[in-house]
């Protein structure tokens, strides 16, 4: 009799240990949040005291088509060590505003030194994800403990990550003061005068 205590004991301890596996997420959040990566990229175009060269004009706006550069990035120019170069930042400036994009106060960091004589244009992207999603990794029907499942909250933020337009907004947010409810006809009238249509 005193055997079969034991064993009994020890057969219950075992499925509790089975039920500690499923985690103790008990709480409304999900494990599982989106992340934003960032990546920079670059291009080096020569200036001159007027601004900058047809050409270069030219290659830099080949390189924001191939970009496909567009609502959420950013456009910020690097001088290096050298003068801003003012004509020259108009010109950037013109282009990326004709790609519906706004040039940035401040450069990132990128790697190597910018030459004299040149620019470095920077275009800084954001991507959204939900790296550890679809999560299927506690498969048990049995949850003692109430936690939440391990793909809990996977499929909201995923969408919330696909679906937002500018993912720095999940870093940062938006500044409310600089929320302006016209700010949507202004785009809407915008694409409209591009278009052409009504």
């Amino acid at each position: 009799m005193r055997n079969m205590k034991i064993l009994i004991a020890a057969g219950f301890s075992v499925t509790l240990a089975g039920c500690g596996s499923l985690g103790n997420n008990t709480s409304m959040y999900s494990a599982h949040q989106p992340v934003v990566q960032r990546t920079n990229y670059a291009i080096d175009v020569n200036v001159d005291g007027g601004g900058m060269p047809v050409a270069e004009q030219r290659r830099m706006g080949e390189w924001f088509d191939a970009m496909q550069l567009g609502y959420g990035d950013r456009v910020s120019v690097d001088y290096g060590s050298g003068y801003v170069n003012m004509a020259a930042q108009r010109i950037v400036t013109a282009a990326a505003g004709d790609r519906g994009v706004l040039i940035s106060d401040t450069a990132p960091v990128t790697v190597g030194e910018v030459a004299p004589g040149t620019i470095r244009v920077v275009v800084t992207r954001s991507k959204a994800s939900v790296p550890s999603c679809p999560d299927w990794s506690t498969q048990s029907d049995s949850n003692f403990n109430s936690s939440n499942h391990s793909n809990y909250g996977c499929s909201t933020n995923s969408n919330l990550a696909a679906m937002v337009a500018d993912p720095e907004d999940l870093v940062r947010g938006r500044d409310s003061k600089k929320l302006n409810s016209n700010s949507g006809t202004k785009a809407v009238n915008a694409h409209r005068a591009k278009t052409g249509g009504n």
